[in-house]
């Protein structure tokens, strides 16, 4: 027998593969095919799960995986090229890494109704298996297990959940499916406003309020008594005293309001009654303002001729003119007639200068004619 064919024999039964049985995922691994032959510079073709491997680095006898990962993972084989149909006996390579590909799956599909049931499922791969599944709502854990189910689910239950899968070498959360409960209206309520434009036109507004899924789109207005509907939309202005109600509708059913009492001639009373308070506002405003400009021209006309007649010793002061003159002229017993509001200033300039007093010329805030005149007759009677 040749030399050659020797060796070949050798090949077919003593070819095998040294590699570690298990590794990390990050870690790296070299697999070693060997043989008890002597080969002359053999060329060595390596083989994972059947397939040759084209794109790993082999090194000689040596196959090198730089930073394993999950997908290393399975059966290795080698074999001398020109004999491939020989291969060594396969060896496999387990990989430990954390959960991956974490989803979450909804049972049934389709639309979820308030009333109804659905179930959660948590799928994931990793090594070893994972067996520890925690479920969240939004962020806080709700359950726990491969599956979460829901019985007679409500409205609160939308939200979005996510399940956590863990093994011993780490945890990954899926992502988040989101729950949408469907159900029919819910706390309709009707709220009322109101506007005056004018003294005779009052307009009364009801709006209806409610929580639906889908929202609600179709409104109906109902007065109590009646069968009929009395108007429809989102907001409704009733022409008559009364009570009313809303109807709120969606496609999964349908719920009413509580009365709400609407009194158009309570409110036209009210509108009256505010006119009213604000015209006697307006009333007093006026009569305080020409009251005070009336004093203040009183004072302007008195300051002069208090100090110039010489009644009195004291020298006058604000609040005591008008008092000295009023007095000079009661021991006189004048009677003074009232002053009007449209008094000239100028008739006042004449009758004092025609008295023989000195007297300055009127200006814009002169007094009215009639304190002229008492002040004149005044000093008439006292100089007598």
């Amino acid at each position: 027998m040749s030399p050659w064919r020797t060796s070949h024999t050798c090949v077919e039964e003593e070819l095998q593969v040294e590699a570690p049985e298990e590794v990390t995922e990050g870690e790296t691994a070299d697999l070693t095919c060997k043989t008890t032959c002597s080969l002359t510079d053999p060329t060595f073709i390596w083989y994972k799960d059947g397939h040759p491997l084209t794109t790993k680095t082999i090194k000689n006898n040596q196959l090198h995986l730089q930073t394993v990962s999950s997908e290393d993972a399975g059966s290795y084989s080698c074999a001398v090229r020109g004999s491939q149909h020989l291969r060594s006996t396969a060896h496999s390579l387990r990989v430990r890494y954390p959960p991956k590909r974490v989803s979450v799956s909804i049972s049934p599909s389709g639309e979820i109704v308030e009333g109804s049931s659905v179930t959660l499922t948590c799928s994931s791969d990793g090594n070893p298996p994972v067996k520890i599944y925690t479920w969240f709502k939004g962020s806080t854990p709700v359950g726990e297990g491969k599956t979460y189910s829901i019985p007679n689910i409500r409205s609160e239950d939308s939200r979005e959940y996510t399940c956590q899968s863990r093994n011993d070498h780490g945890e990954r959360r899926s992502t988040a499916v989101y729950l949408n409960v469907l159900y029919p209206p819910k706390n309709v309520s009707v709220s009322i406003s109101s506007s005056g434009h004018t003294l005779v036109g009052f307009s009364v507004n009801l709006t209806c309020s409610s929580d639906g899924n889908p929202p609600v789109k179709i409104y109906t207005w109902f007065k109590e008594g009646g069968t009929s509907p009395v108007g429809s939309g989102h907001s409704y202005s009733p022409l008559q005293s009364g009570s009313y109600y809303c109807e709120a509708q969606n496609q999964h059913g349908a719920q009413r309001s509580d009365l709400v009492p609407v009194d158009l001639n309570g409110h036209s009373v009210i509108l009256y009654g505010a006119a009213g308070v604000g015209l006697c506002g307006v009333a007093v405003f006026l009569a305080g303002f020409f009251w005070m400009r009336r004093k203040r021209q009183n004072r302007n006309v008195h300051d002069p001729d208090c100090v110039n007649t010489g009644l009195r010793v004291k020298p006058p002061d604000d609040d005591s003119c008008s008092v000295n003159v009023y007095e000079n002229v009661t021991k006189a017993g004048l009677r003074a007639p009232p002053p009007d509001d449209d008094s000239s200033s100028a008739q006042d300039y004449e009758n004092l200068t025609g008295s023989g007093l000195s007297a300055p010329p009127p200006d814009d805030d002169s007094s009215s004619t009639d304190d002229y005149e008492n002040i004149t007759d005044d000093y008439e009677n006292v100089t007598a």
